[in-house]
């Protein structure tokens, strides 16, 4: 060890001066023939590298190691294993490991910092404790899904701190395969939990950052007047009863599957006129109320009182499931492909059509941002038009009528 050279020798687990015999050249050679103790380990230092030596154990094992002082504490830091190990190599690592030591750098600190650094299983599981349960239920376990599924079997043994670029891209694509979409929703859920990370200290860049997205085809789908008449004629139909009173309560609220099954009687005042989600079932996490219409009411009045849920199942829990009612009924409406959530596009288009402004359409359907209500400005395309027909035409009859008289005389208008 630096300056005590003439007693960095052979020791053995006692590593006492006493025990030390004189330092020898160590070689591949000398390390081949070293004799394993009884018991314990025994180490051999080197002549000329100071704290550099080879240790063997009673069962054979030998491995290079570097003692060293560290602002006043001696210690020990393990290179590697012979043969994997070379003598040359393990030299040439320890003289970096010294050169970091004259650098104010403790080799074993920065190891066991290593060793102990955050995995992305770590840092999802603080993001799953923390900051999940402040999401819908129904978003948080999508997200854990995402996880246990996809992003933690290809990069849950890696620290946060040498996860790259290139490993997030590779999962990106790897699972554009067959999921485009999908991909882009788990590159949004990499690059938030990343985020955290630096947040937190456990890094300073995100590697999920400027990742390309894949292209997204927005899908609207909005049914017209001859395909709701279908759909409430097989909601009428069929036996499901709460099912189809969930979808009718969908189509005339314009709410999201999650909010309906979740709705429960003491979310609506006495009249049955306003509906108030508490924040923890709403998508944005803030409270909506909205106005229904007397056709929810009535709907609401024919359902039983018998649980405290709205649409509750046979053992007065929420109901959960109702995909199988909606492919049966979307099934025989002959709707084809037309999902659940398009009800709600078709109750803002049947708004827009009426003349609802974009805030008016925006705060029914529990909107906080004004670009999540503009994809639907294309539907005001229609009244637009008419309104424009009917300034046309009345230019076109003042034209036919010739100049229109004032009072003093004088034609045309001001």
């Amino acid at each position: 060890m630096p300056g005590r050279s003439k007693t960095d020798i052979s020791q053995n687990s006692a590593d006492t001066a006493r025990t030390r015999p004189e330092p020898v050249r160590v070689s591949d050679k000398l390390v081949r023939e070293l004799q394993a103790p009884e018991r314990g380990n025994r180490i051999t230092y080197d002549a000329k590298l100071s704290g550099f030596g080879v240790r063997i154990t009673a069962a054979g094992r030998r491995s290079f190691i570097l003692n060293y002082y560290f602002k006043g504490r001696e210690r020990r830091i393990t290179i590697g294993s012979y043969p994997e190990w070379t003598v040359l190599a393990a030299k040439k690592r320890a003289e970096e490991f010294k050169l970091q030591i004259a650098n104010g750098i403790d080799p074993l600190e920065v190891r066991e910092t290593e060793f102990n650094a955050p995995t992305v299983r770590d840092l999802f599981a603080r993001y799953d404790r923390q900051n999940l349960p402040k999401l819908a239920p129904r978003s948080a376990a999508d997200i854990r899904s995402m996880f246990d599924k996809i992003i933690l079997p290809r990069l849950g043994a890696k620290k946060v701190a040498d996860v790259t670029f290139s490993d997030c891209e590779a999962l990106h694509r790897a699972i554009s395969v067959d999921r485009p979409v999908r991909a882009n929703r788990v590159l949004e859920v990499v690059r938030r939990t990343f985020n955290l990370a630096i947040t937190w200290g456990w890094i300073e860049r995100n590697p999920a950052a400027r990742i390309e997205r894949n292209t997204e085809h927005k899908r609207a789908r909005y049914l017209s007047q001859d395909e709701i008449v279908r759909l409430l004629a097989a909601l009428d139909t069929h036996p499901q009863r709460t099912s189809c009173d969930v979808l009718k309560f969908m189509l005339l609220t314009g709410c999201r599957r999650g909010e309906a099954l979740g709705a429960r009687w003491d979310q609506f005042d006495p009249s049955l006129r306003i509906w108030t989600k508490p924040a923890a079932t709403t998508k944005q996490r803030r409270e909506h109320r909205v106005p229904v219409s007397s056709m929810v009411t009535d709907l609401l009045n024919s359902r039983p009182r018998s649980s405290e849920f709205v649409f509750a199942s046979a053992d007065g829990k929420a109901l959960t499931d109702i995909k199988r009612t909606w492919a049966a009924v979307s099934a025989a409406a002959g709707l084809g492909k037309t999902r659940m959530h398009d009800l709600r596009h078709t109750f803002a288009s049947i708004a827009a059509s009426q003349g609802q402004s974009l805030p008016v359409i925006g705060a029914m359907l529990g909107h906080t941002q004004t670009q999540t209500t503009a994809r639907y400005a294309h539907l005001f395309d229609d009244p637009l038009l008419a309104a424009a027909e009917l300034v046309g035409a009345s230019v076109f009859q003042a034209k036919a009528n010739g100049p229109v008289a004032d009072i003093e005389g004088h034609s045309g208008t001001r």
